[in-house]
């Protein structure tokens, strides 16, 4: 296949924005697969600040990084996204060059516990102040359940009404697949 697939779009999309000795977020560290990917990006002199509400999501990031030597590259939240602005030190607002979301629930975990399109929209919201000129913040929506769903429509009406003076937002899609398969939003600070 000549098209990106959505988790292979979503680190090209970051790729493009971050370098050695950036600041980056994680807003879901799930298994700690983008941590990883982030503090490799980063580099030795970057930082990588990540949030989890689950402790098993926190362990496996930290385990994750450990087992790459990079776990001095991250600082590791166990709160919700939702919390960026108070927790992400005030030197780095301003410096943020990329963050991703993948929103939904964490694998092989309990499926009830979910993202919220509050907490979500005000962590996008956040960290969009917060970022860089040019900062990319990526979104991986899964809605192939019912919370997700939700989550999806709200978080496509809130993008929808962000002023284009202030950011460029994309959707990536395969538009002809079954079973609700993922997509990306991407939003680009000006």
């Amino acid at each position: 296949m000549k098209l990106e697939r959505i988790l292979s779009f979503a680190r090209l999309l970051l790729e493009k924005a971050v370098g050695p000795g950036d600041v980056v977020v994680d807003a879901t560290l799930g298994n700690g697969h983008d941590t990883l990917f982030l503090a490799q990006l980063v580099g030795e002199t970057g930082k990588v600040y990540g949030f989890d509400i689950q402790e098993q999501a926190v362990a496996a990031a930290y385990d994750r990084l450990s087992g790459h030597g990079v776990s001095d590259r991250a600082t590791l939240f166990h709160a919700g996204h939702e919390k960026a602005a108070d927790l992400i030190p005030d030197e780095n607002h301003g410096k943020i060059r990329g963050g991703i979301f993948n929103l939904g629930y964490l694998p092989g975990s309990d499926k009830t516990v979910v993202t919220k399109p509050e907490t979500t929209i005000s962590a996008i919201a956040q960290l969009l102040e917060m970022m860089a000129p040019e900062g990319i913040i990526v979104l991986v929506i899964y809605h192939g359940h019912e919370q997700g769903a939700v989550e999806r429509d709200a978080i496509l009406e809130y993008c929808r009404t962000l002023d284009q003076k202030t950011a460029h937002v994309l959707k990536y899609q395969f538009i002809n697949q079954q079973n609700n398969p993922p997509f990306i939003i991407a939003i680009e600070k000006r």
